[in-house]
């Protein structure tokens, strides 16, 4: 059977470095989507490709 599913989003706040997020707003406005969907897409990216050999 067809089952919508809608993803759980939760509201955080965090601070970030101002010429980072100069950076992500140039991006964002270059590609034409948001900064939070960017942000999300990099913090996927960036899990995604974590060197596992630092666990500890």
């Amino acid at each position: 059977m067809f089952k919508i599913e809608k993803p759980e989003y939760i509201n955080k706040t965090f601070r970030i470095e101002k010429t980072l997020l100069e950076r992500l707003e140039q991006i964002a406005q270059t590609e034409s989507i948001s900064v939070n969907s960017l942000v999300v897409q990099c913090c996927n990216y960036a899990l995604d490709h974590l060197d596992s050999t630092n666990d500890k």
